[in-house]
Parts: structure tokens; C-alpha cells; sequence
């Protein structure tokens, strides 16, 4: 059985460690057609903390977009240029800061929801698009999520 298989790029940033922090996401086929980008302001958080909500965030977004009888069948591959995510998901390294448990629970819990999905670093310039919506995000100064 071939699985529908869909590529996302995240990334978190915040302006300050922690401060105001926005995610940027972007989901792809495997031809790299665009099929959703957008990026989101936070509030105050760490880097770490906003790289997890941009996780959490894209697979709530593809379950959403797909549904939940395809997504069982899908193959999601996440993409990101977080090496300390990466390998947090990946089992390598323990998650030490409690703040990142519930959006790690998270993720465990819409792996159960997936076919199969796959965590893999990819070097900043492989995340451009991501990086962007985190931007704009944050340069948006109309943008109420910004400062709480």
C-alpha cells in the first residue's frame, strides 16, 4: 500500500529568549506544491517553546485539511530546522524543560492519528518559507497574539 504522503516545513522563533514568538508553517505535496502556508504570533515564548507549537500546529492543520479517515493512511513528514526538536522527537535526547511536555504529548498523541510521521532536520536555508510566515507573523503589528 502506497501512502498520500504530505511534507511540512516549521519553525518557531521568538524575538528575545523567551519573547514575542510566532510560528510559520508550510504543507506541501511531494511536488512541492504549496496546499497551505500561514503563519501564527504566539505571545511571549522561548525559541524552543514556539518550534513545538509550529509542530503541534501543522498536524492539526493537515488533520483538518485531510481528515481524519485519510490521515490514517497518510505519511506525514515534518521538516524543520530545529536539531534540538528533531532529536527531542526522534528519542535522542530527553526533553528537560517541563514547559515543552504538553506540546510534546501532543505530538505523540496525532502520531496515533497519522499513517506514519517522520521528524528530519533540515539546514535553515531549506526553511526559508517557514522562516518567512514567522516574520511576517511577528512584523505584524495589528496582530493582538503578539505581546500577551
Amino acid at each position: 500500500m502506497t501512502r498520500e504522503k504530505i511534507i511540512t516545513y516549521t519553525d518557531g522563533g521568538s524575538r528575545g529568549n523567551p519573547g514575542p514568538a510566532a510560528l510559520g508553517v508550510v504543507i506541501q505535496d511531494v511536488k512541492g506544491n504549496i496546499i497551505k502556508e500561514y503563519g501564527e504570533a504566539l505571545g511571549v515564548k522561548t525559541n524552543n517553546e514556539a518550534e513545538y507549537a509550529a509542530i503541534v500546529s501543522a498536524l492539526k492543520k493537515v488533520k483538518a485539511l485531510f481528515g481524519k479517515e485519510k490521515t490514517k493512511k497518510m505519511e506525514v513528514e515534518m521538516r524543520m530546522d530545529s536539531e534540538l526538536a528533531v532529536k527531542q522527537l526522534n528519542g535522542i535526547y530527553k526533553i528537560e524543560n517541563e514547559k515543552i511536555f504538553p506540546a510534546f504529548i501532543k505530538i505523540l498523541n496525532y502520531k496515533l492519528d497519522f499513517g506514519k510521521i517522520t521528524f528530519n532536520h533540515v539546514p535553515r536555508e531549506k526553511n526559508r518559507e517557514a522562516d518567512r510566515m514567522v516574520n511576517e507573523a511577528l512584523d505584524n503589528k495589528n496582530n493582538p497574539n503578539l505581546f500577551e
